[in-house]
């Protein structure tokens, strides 16, 4: 598949997303036609990125004479004193507005670096260079900001919506199985919400997209992905209505991750699997999903051997911190808990439902008897 692109629009800024196997190496040379007044550059990225890789866009941004900031990324390097460390450095080295910062990692990097794009002279030039199957399908689209705080994800943010992405498939190369599952999930997503012609196509081609042998499948996978997430954050972008059914399963995975204290134990992308899951199902018991589509959809997870089963992640004791981190979500605008449900396979419900702490306990710890 030959290089493309597509554009985002949104009311405060439209920009493009380049796809391309390999084409990092044309950093530089879109930077220089989208971005011809930048002078400073600074890449932060992280450290569990392959040497090859830093040494490609090192050498694609040769004339920039750019300065790279390491992190050693996890859930709990997303935190203000972090963002705080690394807007310090900007200013000492007088980055400017017509300045540019690249976030060259997944999508905790990438959500982090936004965030400080953002704030650095309330605003610096930002480019988005994902590395995980998770951050090109998902993460590194629509302009969400963030830090954790100590209360739950994400808590901490702003919208601020990129100068342009460049999703280079190559790089997927180095990432292992479980990773490349964790971003599948994001995939998925976007099917269950609001394609069922591109479901029934993943349950043809699911197998070879994860296990990375063929990258004209992987490229389709994303770029579709990619469409249907840009064209529901092009009505909705800063999350009024529409853009909430891209929270399918997000607010159980919040509380999963929360749960687990943001441990390795449980990655973002298994918790999104695992949440959509327990959303279908609650759906289910609320007749709104019919038993044809969530057979339909149980069959797709066990084919690919996706997490699915809660009593395999959590003890029973831990529901009750589980409901916690959910009553904490950003998205919950009650005492109650918002959740998308979904009302069959391509077709989610607009509106969230408000559910009561004590139902949501029970409905979790029915898994247990």
């Amino acid at each position: 598949m030959k290089n493309t692109k597509i554009f985002v629009k949104t009311k405060s800024k439209s920009y493009p997303i380049y796809f391309g196997d390999g084409i990092l190496y044309a950093a530089g040379k879109l930077i220089n036609k989208n971005l011809p007044n930048v002078k400073k550059i600074c890449v932060i990225y992280d450290k569990n990125l392959p040497l090859v890789l830093i040494k490609k866009l090192g050498k694609s941004l040769k004339k920039y004479n750019p300065k790279f900031y390491l992190l050693s990324v996890s859930e709990k390097t997303k935190n203000l004193k972090i963002a705080e460390k690394i807007i310090e450095f900007l200013l000492k080295n007088n980055f400017n507005r017509s300045d540019c910062i690249i976030a060259f990692g997944g999508g905790v990097l990438g959500d982090l670096s936004a965030l400080i794009s953002n704030l650095t002279k309330r605003g610096v030039k930002f480019i988005n260079i994902p590395t995980t199957l998770l951050a090109q399908a998902d993460a590194s689209i629509g302009g969400k900001t963030g830090v954790n705080s100590g209360q739950g994800k994400n808590l901490i943010g702003t919208f601020y919506q990129p100068d342009f992405v460049i999703t280079d498939v190559s790089i997927l190369n180095s990432l292992s199985r479980r990773e490349m599952i964790s971003g599948y999930g994001e995939i998925l997503k976007h099917s269950l919400i609001a394609d069922k012609k591109f479901f029934l196509w993943l349950s043809e081609n699911a197998k070879k997209i994860i296990n990375n042998k063929d990258k004209n499948l992987l490229t389709m996978a994303i770029m579709r992905s990619c469409k249907i997430k840009s064209q529901i954050v092009s009505k909705d972008e800063k999350e009024q209505n529409l853009r909430k059914i891209l929270n399918i399963g997000h607010t159980f995975a919040h509380g999963f991750e929360g749960a687990k204290n943001f441990s390795k134990k449980l990655n973002h992308g298994e918790a999104v699997l695992l949440g959509m899951m327990v959303a279908s199902q609650l759906s289910y018991k609320k007749k709104i999903l019919p038993l044809k589509d969530l057979i339909l959809l149980k069959k797709h997870y066990l084919s690919l051997n996706l997490p699915m089963d809660l009593i395999k992640k959590f003890k029973k004791r831990e529901i009750n911190k589980i409901i916690y981190f959910m009553r904490k979500d950003k998205k919950n605008l009650s005492e109650k808990i918002d959740l998308i449900l979904i009302k069959k396979i391509g077709k989610i419900i607009l509106r969230s439902f408000a559910v009561k702490s004590n139902e949501l306990k029970k409905f979790l710890t029915s898994h247990y008897i």
